[in-house]
């Protein structure tokens, strides 16, 4: 059933020549730019596949990298008025298909499914939400671990050069 579904998106996108992975991509970039790193984790994938998947939208001009402001290092990624707009053709046109099919189930069953795929989308999001939430307070934890052991370690080194007059 998922893989079915799953095809009919494929289908939808694929009229506005994106890939199921492009889609997702400029999905999250409608709210602004992300590091490419921050990507990769939002979609589950590797940095590598990211990367190519960034490649094929800069080529056709639908997301920049762009350095950051304070960090000329970081460089993010962030949809055009081009890939915005190709992203609400692809959004119609998944919502159209969608339409035609809950159609053969009459009016009443296609509202119910319909609405089910919203309650989907609205426990995906949550999920989503809680993960990030989690992972960013793993990281929080992790940092602050690291700075407690640096400092214990550095602690008696500088308590015995201090000891030793130096």
């Amino acid at each position: 059933m998922i893989a079915r579904l799953a095809r009919q998106l494929e289908l939808a996108v694929s009229t506005v020549d994106l890939t199921i992975s492009q889609y997702r991509l400029l999905g999250l970039l409608v709210d602004g730019r992300e590091a490419a790193s921050a990507l990769a984790d939002k979609l589950a994938v590797s940095r590598p596949s990211i990367t190519g998947v960034v490649d094929g939208l800069v080529a056709r001009g639908l997301v920049v990298r762009q350095h950051g402001e304070s960090d000329r290092r970081r460089i993010g990624v962030e949809a055009t008025a081009e890939g915005r707009n190709v992203l609400a053709i692809a959004d119609a046109e998944i919502e159209r298909r969608l339409e035609a099919i809950v159609a053969a189930l009459g009016a009443s069953a296609g509202l119910e499914a319909l609405a089910g795929l919203r309650h989907w989308h609205h426990a995906l999001e949550a999920h989503r939400t809680e993960h990030c939430a989690r992972a960013v307070a793993a990281a929080t934890d992790d940092a602050a671990r690291m700075a407690r052991s640096t400092t214990a370690a550095a602690t008696p080194a500088a308590a015995a050069s201090v000891a030793a007059g130096g």
